[in-house]
């Protein structure tokens, strides 16, 4: 292959990884903007921010409970097939969304991205490594992971703002015509990726034999929970320095996605350093420490603004250090570890407009979230501790 042939073959494969990433990036905003969203759609279809925010809560448990579901029913089917497929019902679900003119209607919508999710998610993942040789795999992980990371760093923010602009229907339906468009691009372009070996449920249950990796599971799900429940109703938690605008709240959104970004870049190179215990500490004891500060700097934008990067930086620097922990517990079932991590980050998800729904229910909202934030995140950082002293298990043979 001559240098020519060489440069043009690898543009190929970055462009599929790049499609990919765009991909993971259109499931992650889709769980993500609605909590810069939830007044102008509460006040849209006539209902509170709490109901509006339990669809958060439907869509990420369908994606946690289906999508282990459909990756062994559904092994067999052709990558490029389910991938198309996955984004072409995330995409009719966000348009029923962007369209809707009740609660009711809202919900369906949800349901039919979440479950395109649920498909999606899995065979991209897996698909991103074989793209590239077994020596470049963490190359090919990383790009595709940035769909996700991006998610949070743009998606929710540009969404807030494009809603202060043209309200809110009108970052779903992008959303929409985005993802509409990713199919079609990976139905072109993401073609001939290889099947991987099934894995059936038994030998999925038989990962969460002894206690390391269900208290790791735990404190993944706990640190989800306790940044979301403050990032799903950041809107009343921030309100007093915001005075409900959508331009302030989006800058807060995108200081905690940048804040997020550095924290997963730093957090790779200083886990291999100095090990995933000590950044958990680091990552999960400050966003203790930070969150329980959000109270208090309320009344400033400016400190606020601060906060919300540093917050960021650590709450996302915790998230490299847990998954390193899931994959050395037992290195020769780690890819079946990460889809139970991923299972975990999306119960978590789910439980925190639960939890934040009460808490919005009553009196100082603004206060008590952000502190319920902080409380979960001591206790994933107590279940962590607990499961890293516990002693790894027997090497997996079956």
């Amino acid at each position: 292959m001559t240098v020519i042939e060489q440069s043009y073959a690898s543009r190929i494969v970055t462009a599929r990884l790049g499609i990919l990433a765009g991909a993971l990036f259109v499931v992650g905003t889709n769980a993500f903007v609605i909590a810069g969203l939830l007044p102008q759609i509460a006040r849209g279809l006539g209902t509170t921010e709490t109901s509006v925010g339990y669809t958060i809560t439907l869509y990420s448990i369908i994606v946690a409970v289906v999508s282990p579901a459909l990756s062994v029913g559904l092994a067999r089917i052709d990558r490029t097939h389910l991938m198309t497929a996955g984004l072409a019902v995330i995409a009719v679900g966000t348009a029923v969304t962007a369209v809707s003119t009740s609660l009711g209607m809202f919900e369906v919508g949800r349901v039919l991205a979440a479950i395109g999710g649920a498909a999606l998610v899995p065979a991209a993942t897996a698909a991103a490594p074989t793209l590239l040789p077994a020596d470049q795999r963490g190359r090919a992980l990383a790009i595709a992971a940035l769909g996700f990371t991006f998610a949070t760093a743009l998606g929710s923010p540009v969404g807030t703002a494009l809603a202060g602009v043209g309200g809110w229907r009108l970052p779903l339906g992008a959303l929409a015509i985005l993802g509409a468009l990713l199919a079609v691009a990976i139905g072109v372009l993401v073609r001939d990726v290889p099947l991987g070996a099934a894995i059936g449920l038994r030998a999925r249950l038989a990962t969460l034999r002894g206690g390391a990796m269900v208290l790791t599971l735990v404190s993944a799900l706990l640190l989800t929970a306790g940044f979301n429940i403050v990032y799903i109703f950041v809107s009343p938690v921030t309100a007093a320095s915001t005075s409900g605008s959508s331009g302030l709240l989006a800058i807060l959104l995108l200081l905690f996605g940048l804040g997020g970004v550095v924290g997963t870049n730093l957090s790779g190179r200083l886990t291999d350093r100095l090990g995933s215990r000590a950044m958990v500490a680091i990552g999960l004891g400050g966003e203790v420490v930070v969150l329980g500060l959000v109270p208090v700097l309320a009344g400033s934008y400016a400190l606020l603004a601060v906060a919300f990067f540093v917050w960021g930086v650590l709450a996302f620097g915790a998230v490299v250090p847990v998954q390193h922990r899931l994959v050395s517990i037992d290195p020769a079932t780690a890819g079946i570890a990460l889809s139970w991590y991923s299972t975990a980050m999306y119960v978590g998800i789910a439980l925190a407009p639960v939890l934040g729904g009460f808490e919005l229910a009553g009196s100082g909202a603004s206060i008590a979230i952000p502190l319920t934030g902080a409380a979960l995140a001591l206790v994933a950082l107590v279940a962590f501790a607990v499961g890293s002293a516990r002693r790894r298990p027997r090497p997996h043979t079956s």
